[in-house]
């Protein structure tokens, strides 16, 4: 396999796939090119002499700016290259999706909780919903409760390292993982969450009318049975308010239950009625079984975090191939991140389903990136340290690569944050770049499954989505193999196809839908629930 790998013909820098030397010789299908420093795994060196106000292309896409001369074999940084994206505009252009191989997917089924509105959820689980901030504490209360004498707490192995340690015992002591309480009292619900949060009051109507919507969006999600919701009574986002986005927006019949403190005489008066309420749900809830269904009824989320040079190369492209597969058999997936689409807006353009689609996404990309310049930032700020450090030196490098996570399929709509899913397809969400807020997101919006990518690490989860964690190189999942599900670095490390490797994920993807196997992530328990309140966040 060769050291490089140059994504697009009309690409000018190539891409290192391992450590290559100064002086080294790299070996071009027209010529041999001699580089002119150390260019480190995963960053981008110079197919050709650059001069000041040249454009960097990759992913056949402008995705820099030239600062200052580079020789050819020299690398790209943040020295001498700056973020540039192309100008778009809707084209009226017929989209042909290509054609992708659906054979084997076609009679597999998933193992799912079957609802009442079509739907069908990858788990089973019940939710308890504070209104407003000031409901944590006795969610938090409840959350003990529940999960202590219902069986869904899990050990803690940290507390008997310092029982030993305050028993007087002065070496470091490790302790392994401790068993995890098996004896659910209800078999078939798969977990009790509890979603704080520290929105609901103080904000503006806005923000707790988009708090409201997304609440509603976890109530109504295919993974959700129903919920127990607590309100204190006189903060903006009003129960009426979520009551009424579950009839008419979101349209659910789900059980939901209501607790407003101010109308108990005592907050033990409330939550003893929470208590014997809600296990009577529970209990209801319990009867739902798993039964098979297609694939079809599968909505994917699509995101990444913590993405490294090669997260546009192996993990990001080997989800898109997953979702158009997913797609082409019936079923959904949603491409959040608006901020890592600055630089792709034309293909995504040209392949909206219709004009109303395509302006749609136009005006939320425009008024969010609007909204960024204003307070002196803009798109091009949101490559972190660490995907500098990793190669994606600019929001276009990171875009290009992140945008791959959609594939090919027609663009059937786009939802702004906290819009329901409806259109089988490939779905655009509008929700920042930031893990946990877009993660909280797509949930809302209706995912009942993410694939999160990631090239440096992250434990991201959400309380009622199982995130499946895949690694864009093979020395992640080796360094923290705890918190990654499936390496697509093997692409690269073992030479094993796209397709091959997308079947497989395919597979995982059928085992934890069908409660099968846990993803790392809720078995670390990590049930990351951060409401975006629509500021400016990259």
């Amino acid at each position: 396999m060769k050291d490089y790998l140059i994504i697009a013909e009309t690409d000018n820098v190539a891409v290192a796939l391992k450590d290559l030397k100064k002086g080294g010789s790299v070996v071009l299908e027209s010529e041999t090119l001699i580089l002119t420093e150390d260019i480190p795994v995963k960053h981008k060196f110079a197919l050709n002499n650059f001069t000041e106000g040249d454009i960097v292309s990759m992913y056949g896409v402008p995705v820099g700016k030239v600062l200052k001369s580079i020789p050819k074999g020299g690398m790209i940084s943040t020295e001498n290259v700056k973020h540039v994206a192309a100008p778009y505009q809707f084209r009226n252009k017929k989209y042909n999706p290509p054609q992708v191989n659906i054979a084997q997917l076609k009679e597999k089924t998933f193992l799912g909780y079957h609802r009442e509105d079509g739907q069908v959820g990858t788990t089973n689980y019940w939710i308890f919903v504070p209104m407003v901030f000031c409901q944590n504490r006795n969610l938090k209360v409840l959350k003990d409760a529940f999960e202590e004498e219902l069986g869904y707490k899990k050990g803690n192995p940290y507390k008997l390292q310092l029982r030993k340690l305050a028993g007087g015992n002065t070496d470091e002591v490790f302790i392994e993982d401790i068993e995890n309480n098996e004896n659910k009292v209800f078999k078939n619900i798969d977990g009790i969450k509890f979603l704080t949060h520290e929105g609901g009051c103080g904000g503006t109507r806005d923000d707790a009318q988009a708090l409201v919507n997304l609440l509603a969006g976890y109530i109504k999600n295919p993974n959700v049975a129903g919920a127990t919701v607590l309100s204190l009574g006189c903060q903006h986002a009003q129960m009426s308010m979520l009551e009424e986005a579950l009839s008419e927006k979101f349209k659910t019949e789900k059980p939901v239950l209501y607790f407003e403190q101010q109308q108990f005489s005592s907050e033990k008066e409330m939550l003893s009625t929470v208590v014997n309420k809600s296990y009577k749900e529970l209990a209801e809830a319990n009867n739902i079984t798993r039964k098979p269904t297609s694939l079809s009824k599968l909505s994917i989320g699509l995101e990444c975090g913590g993405s490294d040079g090669f997260s546009g190369i192996t993990a990001n492209p080997l989800i898109g191939l997953v979702a158009d597969k997913i797609n082409a058999v019936g079923g959904k997936s949603i491409l959040s991140e608006f901020p890592e689409l600055c630089g792709v807006e034309q293909d995504l353009i040209d392949r909206c389903l219709d004009k109303k689609v395509a302006d749609k996404f136009i005006r939320l990309m425009e008024s969010y990136n609007k909204k960024a310049h204003e307070v002196g930032s803009g798109f091009d700020m949101n490559p972190s340290p660490g995907n500098i450090k990793d190669g994606l030196i600019t929001d276009a490098i990171k875009s290009a690569g992140a945008a791959t996570k959609g594939g090919r399929s027609t663009i059937a709509d786009v939802l702004d944050y906290a819009e329901y899913v409806n259109r089988p397809g490939l779905n655009l969400l509008c929700t920042p770049g930031n893990d946990v807020e877009s993660t909280t997101g797509l949930a809302g919006s209706g995912a009942n499954i993410i694939l999160f990518s990631t090239g440096l690490g992250t434990p991201t989860g959400n309380p009622i989505c199982p995130v499946i964690k895949i690694a864009s190189n093979s020395m992640l999942p080796a360094k923290m193999k705890d918190i990654i599900d499936f390496d697509a670095g093997r692409l690269i490390s073992e030479k094993i196809p796209q397709e091959e490797l997308a079947n497989q994920l395919i597979d995982l993807i059928i085992d934890i839908a069908s409660g099968k196997t846990l993803t790392c992530a809720d078995q670390l328990s990590q049930d990351d629930f951060i409401p975006w309140k629509r500021g400016v966040s990259l």
